[in-house]
């Protein structure tokens, strides 16, 4: 008889990861400042943290048989250009003269170039908003990926508890393990 399977929505996931992920770094901080810890000890003991509560949250899900949900917003096709045509630089040759008609021209223009770069800083503000979005779904996208490929290759642990901790340690070795991998390449030149 097949029991039912957890059901798990990614953004779920995904958000609860990044929380705990942002607040077990900012705890091993605050912590290491009382004990004057160093930065690289910090690293590795959050690293460390982190791994067991992935070791434990695959464990778990794994034994009790999980199915987890993509539920990520779908990005629209768009075609390049629709958003914003490539325009054509129009040649401005103000020549301001000298005297108080320059210098009064002369103000306007630069009035005018600081708006000019204010709705320069606005529009490349929107463009690193989407960058920092685009950023984000990428993430998500090879988080949900690979959890979704440890419930797929770990169907059969579903009720069994030594097959659930044996996928789980080595998926917890494989996704952990180029963390370390780094962390040991970073502390060297600490």
């Amino acid at each position: 008889m097949n029991k039912p399977k957890l059901i798990l929505k990614g953004k779920v996931i995904f958000i609860t990861a990044i929380l705990t992920t942002a607040l077990t770094t900012l705890i091993i901080h605050i912590t290491g400042l009382e004990v004057n810890r160093p930065l690289g000890s910090n690293l590795f003991l959050s690293l460390g943290i982190i791994s067991i509560v992935l070791f434990l949250f695959l464990t778990i899900t794994l034994f009790k048989g999980t199915k987890l949900i993509n539920d990520y917003p779908k990005f629209k096709s768009y075609e390049i250009g629709t958003i914003m045509q490539s325009p054509e630089l129009p040649d401005i040759g103000l020549d301001v003269g000298e005297g108080p008609g320059g210098i009064i021209l002369s103000i306007i223009l630069w009035v005018a170039m600081a708006v000019l770069l204010v709705l320069l800083v606005i529009f490349f503000e929107a463009i690193v908003w989407m960058s920092v979005f685009v950023l984000f779904a990428a993430i998500y996208w090879v988080f949900i990926r690979a959890l979704r490929l440890v419930y797929y290759k770990g169907r059969k642990a579903q009720g069994d508890f030594k097959a659930s901790i044996f996928i789980a340690l080595i998926y917890t070795l494989l996704y952990s393990g180029w963390l370390y991998g780094i962390a040991l390449i970073a502390k060297v030149n600490f």
